[in-house]
This record gives C-alpha cells, sequence and structure tokens, in this order.
C-alpha cells in the first residue's frame, strides 16, 4: 500500500479532533458571550451601572389617628394633608433607596431632587382627592359605615397615580443608567415603581384600611344618639333632581339547576343641592382708584344631599339569598350614581354664574349708591380666577 494514502484509521481520527475543536470553539463563544452569567464578578456592563438589591423593612413615621382625621376634612386640614403627602412620599423613596442599596449621600439627594417637585406634587394630590372624595358627604358616609373607608381608597387611588412617575424621576436622577437602564442584582430584584407599589404604598393602605375600619365603625355607632346644633350660611345656587334604580336577582343553585331565586328592585329620589359655605369663608375689598369692589367666595360644593330610598320589590326565596347581601351597599351605590353624574355635568360652574348673579343684585345697589362708578368683581377662593365683571 502507498504510504500517500491515509488509512481508513487515520481519516476517523482526524474526523474525531475538527470535532472536538468545533465542540471547543462553540463553548468558547458561548462562554464568552454569556461570560457575566458565569462569572457574577464580571460583566460588561460598567460598575457605575449597576445596582445590588440588599432586604429593607418599610418605615413611615405617620400616626394613623391623625392621617384619618386629615384625609376625612381635607378642606379644613390643607396644610396637614401637604405634609401627609410629603411624609408618604418620603418614606416610599427612603425605602426604594435602601432597597437598592444606594449611599447616604445617594439617599440625600434623592430627598432634595424630590423636594423640587413637592410644590406642584401635593396641589395634585389635593385637587385629585378632592374631586374624587367629595368631603361634603361625609355624614353620608359615616351612616353607611364607611367615611374614613372611602378616603383611604381615594388616597390610594391618588397615590397609585403619581407614585411610580414621581419615584422614577428622582431615581433616575441620582444613579446613572445606561441607556435609561441598569443592571439590578440582589435580593428580591424588581423595578423602583414596582418596590414602591408592592412594598410600601400598599403595606401602607392596608394598616390605614384596618384602622379606617375601626373608626368607621365606632363613628356609625354614636351617629344614633348625636344631636349637633350649629349655625350655618350657605348660598344654595342650584338644586339637582334625580331618579335611578337597580335589580338585583340572587339565585341558589344545586349541581348546576336554579334552585331558588330572590328578586329585589330598589329605587331612589335624589336632592342634591350646590353652593357655597359663606362661613368658611367671605371677604370684601374696595378698591377706591380703579372703582372695583372684590367680592371673595369659596368655591362651590355640595351643601346637601337627600336621598330617598324605596324597596319597590322584595320577592324572597325560600333558601333566603337575599341574606346574603348589604341593602347598605345598594342604597350607597345609588347615592355615588347620583353625585357622580351630577360632578360629570356643568353643576359647579352653573352654581358660580348664579353666584355672581345673586351677588350683584345683593351688593350692586349698595355700592352704586356710595358710587355710581363702582364695580362689582366675583373670585372664587380656591383658584383665585375672576369671573365676569359687573358694574
Amino acid at each position: 500500500m502507498s504510504e500517500g494514502i491515509s488509512s481508513p484509521g487515520s481519516r476517523l481520527n482526524i474526523t474525531r479532533l475538527l470535532v472536538v475543536i468545533l465542540i471547543l470553539s462553540f463553548v468558547a463563544l458561548v462562554w464568552y458571550k454569556y461570560k457575566d452569567v458565569a462569572s457574577p464578578g464580571y460583566t460588561d456592563i460598567p460598575v457605575e451601572f449597576q445596582v445590588k438589591y440588599l432586604p429593607a423593612d418599610f418605615k413611615v413615621n405617620i400616626n394613623p389617628d391623625d392621617a384619618l382625621a386629615i384625609l376625612t376634612n381635607p378642606r379644613r386640614y390643607k396644610r396637614e394633608f401637604n405634609e401627609l403627602v410629603y411624609d408618604l412620599n418620603t418614606s416610599i423613596l427612603n425605602h426604594v433607596s435602601n432597597r437598592m442599596g444606594l449611599s447616604q449621600t445617594q439617599k440625600g439627594l434623592a430627598i432634595q431632587e424630590y423636594e423640587k417637585q413637592h410644590a406642584y406634587m401635593r396641589n395634585m394630590y389635593y385637587d385629585d382627592f378632592v374631586a374624587l372624595s367629595d368631603t361634603t358627604s361625609a355624614l353620608y358616609q359615616t351612616w353607611y359605615d364607611n367615611g374614613s373607608s372611602n378616603a383611604i381608597e381615594v388616597i390610594y387611588q391618588v397615590a397609585s397615580k403619581y407614585t411610580c412617575s414621581i419615584v422614577n424621576l428622582v431615581i433616575s436622577s441620582v444613579i446613572k443608567t445606561q441607556d435609561g437602564a441598569f443592571l439590578a442584582k440582589g435580593m428580591n430584584v424588581d423595578t423602583p415603581c414596582g418596590i414602591a407599589l408592592t412594598e410600601a404604598l400598599q403595606p401602607f393602605i392596608k394598616q390605614m384600611e384596618d384602622r379606617a375600619a375601626i373608626e368607621d365603625f365606632a363613628k356609625s355607632k354614636g351617629l344614633l344618639q348625636e344631636k349637633i346644633q350649629k349655625a350655618i350660611a350657605e348660598l344654595a345656587t342650584m338644586e339637582v333632581q334625580d331618579k335611578k334604580g337597580i335589580t338585583k336577582q340572587l339565585q341558589s343553585k344545586i349541581w348546576g339547576f336554579s334552585v331558588s331565586s330572590s328578586d329585589i328592585e330598589i329605587t331612589a329620589i335624589s336632592i342634591l343641592k350646590v353652593g357655597f359655605k359663606l362661613h368658611e369663608y367671605m371677604d370684601i375689598e374696595l378698591n377706591a382708584r380703579n372703582g372695583i369692589v372684590t367680592v371673595t367666595i369659596p368655591e362651590p360644593q355640595v351643601l346637601s344631599h337627600e336621598v330617598y330610598p324605596k324597596i319597590e320589590k322584595l320577592d324572597i326565596g325560600w333558601l333566603r339569598e337575599v341574606e346574603e347581601i348589604n341593602l347598605n351597599e345598594s342604597f350607597n351605590l345609588l347615592r355615588e350614581e347620583f353625585r357622580k353624574d351630577a360632578y360629570d355635568s356643568d353643576i359647579m360652574d352653573k352654581a358660580k354664574g348664579q353666584a355672581v348673579d345673586i351677588m350683584n343684585t345683593m351688593f350692586a345697589p349698595l355700592f352704586s349708591a356710595m358710587n355710581n362708578k363702582y364695580q362689582l368683581r366675583v373670585r372664587f377662593r380656591e383658584n383665585e380666577e375672576d369671573s365676569t365683571d359687573l358694574s
């Protein structure tokens, strides 16, 4: 046999060698591409873009009783409401900072960054909270056993709306990111938004809900023996009358077959009055040089809301399914729908227009008698926006 011709055995060995080389090359390529996973101490992402998460407990220095008093009467405690927003948001930011293992310097910078945003954040919190909660319904909420609980539900809705945006804004200003991203590792890794909501805001709300339930129970029971007399000065300018109804059908089934049913039909008439609480604030200023008399009154609000429910139909089955529902919830649902419809309409703007007309009727003759050059201007305290100038 010629020496230039390789034997089958040698060709097989060469093939095996090539396969081994290919396998080793593939392993080396995979290792190079994912070496940061294989070796935790090394990564393509620079160290300054890495964050190591640490365990931490959420701590908030807010007294639940004080918070409930503020949230159930935000107009009276507006300054305290602003402080409550500050304490809650800074506590959330501190927790996120602790979980992300930020340095004391970075934590201080985070609080400083938030303080730059707090002036407008507190206004958005307050405006949204007042709009959603309608604090003039406090008596009705007490009667339906959910005044404080409703306030906690509203603050959760408002805080959930803004927490992620403010946390992301602040955290991104104190840590370095690569194209808006950073490498997170350590314990219970989550986004700053996720940590803020699940580990800080939600536990705080749960604590407040438990306290609110106790407060509501105590208030609703005490209401039965309360008789309050007080002097008020109200200017009612608009009245809305409405009627709504709901029906419920409850069924009991055995093996998928209906064996008993209960039908309930509830209707209610609503009389809602909107106007101004002049005993809370009213101011008259005279500018003799410009010949303008300015009357400043509060923003319009619901002065009274009477709801008269009536059970039109109550057909109870033999298994008494109606015992499983709370009729108060149905009454309260109707009441909330009445108020929602009123707020969704232009009732507040109409109330302002009527107030301007009434003020002109009341004061214009008086000012004209003093000097016929005087003009009347009505302003609303909340936003300090001038309405129509009247002579």
